[in-house]
């Protein structure tokens, strides 16, 4: 690792290395005359930082989820009805602010230097700031607001730090670098629930008991806010700033100048198919409650189910991120939604028992793995450098309000109709929509009349991935 310094960053990427003499193919390949070249990595440095930087990050932020539950219902005495409503704040403030963290990061400062790393650093310090917060507030109106700032600075950080990611690897490896910061990203969501565990039992709280000590939950917050810092001084450290050539501007982003990034015709169509897509994704909670109440699954092994879809996703998001790189972000991500459509599909079916728990888990996990970094991936092919962050907070701010959107939906349809009816329904508008989708996202290939470039070809990114850029 380096300490950060903007001034080593000028270039998003740096040439592949060849011994004298020898050619190079373009995808680091043997040449003609056979001999073996030496090939820039397709995973930065600045890539495995920020991953590290999301490992520790998601170690304090799932510290906290897992025990946030029942200290405010059993430890505050909080109704169903109030955590529901923090909840939906947390959800609600990090799409909507993620927006704003776009449109701010594409500024540059005077030394032309991008503010990616500065608004990613705000966002992640706000993040650390409010975990010890929750050692002193202990009534809904308080405990909203700092779960509210907790989440805007998940929303201010997330397009900065995918905008980092894609600006400092090649196009031609997106798929790849996405993938191994999003593993290493759910290696720390891995990680926080056991720390948890661990920090309660040294702590002498319960771990599942109506009210009891509180103490132990004190620990976990504290330690969380600890751990939040540590990521923190990683990013600050070993995250370097990127300089642009472009001359810098201090205009002030708007909202309407980022809803014009809709005109690029990617992007658009990217969006698009991510909102409708989004609105037929049911929500984890719902589909865990739909697994254990359809296959009878025991109540104490409730807590392990987001274990086995994160390790799913842990194992296969660096290897489907390199096959995004080689058939296709967009093929792929559609393949995700197929994917997470058998598991509906399974769940509908008459079949029962741990194998099918297994099965389903395995295909929730390989449904994130297959869309969360490759959409990113894919939507960074579409914008120019100098408007990365409004992009990728464009897609992700329409994706996550679709989301939102279709957990209300779907909650309101499993309260009338029950869970089976509602996940039936919700299967045939998924099988819609990935079928919409496929229709729109191929209509760049039809609309250039002309032969795609080669899946492993770096000049793909440009082809099949539809980066117009509006005059």
């Amino acid at each position: 690792m380096y300490v950060a310094d903007s001034r080593s960053s000028k270039a998003p990427v740096a040439p592949a290395e060849t011994r004298p003499g020898r050619r190079e193919a373009a995808d680091g390949s043997r040449t003609g005359d056979g001999s073996r070249t030496v090939a820039r990595a397709a995973v930065p440095g600045t890539v495995v930082a920020l991953g590290v930087v999301s490992l520790v990050t998601d170690i304090s932020s799932e510290m906290v989820s897992a025990v946030l539950p029942l200290y405010l219902l059993t430890g505050l005495g909080l109704s169903p009805l109030g955590f529901g409503l923090l909840d939906g704040i947390q959800n609600g403030f990090s799409a909507v602010v993620r927006l704003l963290g776009g449109h701010l990061a594409d500024r540059r400062g005077r030394d032309g230097a991008s503010r990616h790393k500065a608004v990613a650093a705000v966002g992640y310090g706000l993040s650390a700031l409010c975990k010890p917060l929750l050692l002193l507030v202990h009534t809904v109106p308080l405990i909203g607001a700092v779960l509210a700032a907790d989440r805007t600075g998940k929303g201010l950080r997330t397009a900065p730090r995918d905008a980092m990611i894609s600006l400092a690897t090649e196009p031609a490896h997106r798929g790849r670098a996405f993938g191994v910061h999003r593993a290493m990203d759910t290696a720390g969501a891995l990680l926080g629930p056991l720390t948890a565990f661990l920090v309660l039992r040294l702590a002498g709280g319960p771990v599942l008991a109506d009210g009891g000590q509180q103490q132990g939950y004190h620990a976990v917050f504290a330690v969380s806010a600890c751990v939040a810092v540590l990521g923190v001084l990683v990013l600050l450290l070993f995250v370097p700033n990127r300089l642009d050539d472009a001359e810098p501007s201090d205009t002030r982003p708007r909202l309407r100048d980022g809803l014009a990034l809709l005109r690029i015709p990617g992007l658009r169509r990217l969006t698009v198919c991510a909102v409708l897509l989004g609105l037929t994704t049911v929500s984890d909670s719902f589909l865990y409650l739909l697994v254990q109440r359809r296959l009878g699954l025991s109540v104490e092994y409730f807590p392990l189910l987001p274990l086995g879809t994160a390790g799913a996703f842990l194992l296969l998001a660096v290897p489907l991120g390199a096959l995004a790189d080689r058939i296709g972000r967009r093929r792929l991500f559609l393949a995700g939604h197929g994917v997470l459509l058998l598991a509906y599909g399974l769940l509908l079916s008459p079949l029962d028992g741990p194998a099918v728990v297994v099965c389903v888990l395995l295909l929730h996990g390989s449904f994130y793995a297959a869309t969360d970094g490759v959409l990113a991936a894919a939507a960074a092919d579409t914008v120019p450098a100098e408007r990365r962050g409004a992009g990728l907070a464009l897609v992700g701010t329409g994706q996550a309000l679709a989301r939102f959107a279709c957990s209300l939906a779907f909650g309101a349809l499993w309260s009338a109709v029950g869970g089976t009816t509602a996940l039936t329904w919700s299967a045939l508008a998924l099988a819609g929509c990935v079928t919409g989708a496929a229709f729109v996202l191929r209509e760049p290939a039809a609309a250039a009349g002309g032969p795609a470039a080669a899946p492993g070809d770096p000049a793909a990114a440009s082809t099949t991935d539809d980066s117009e850029v509006p005059s």
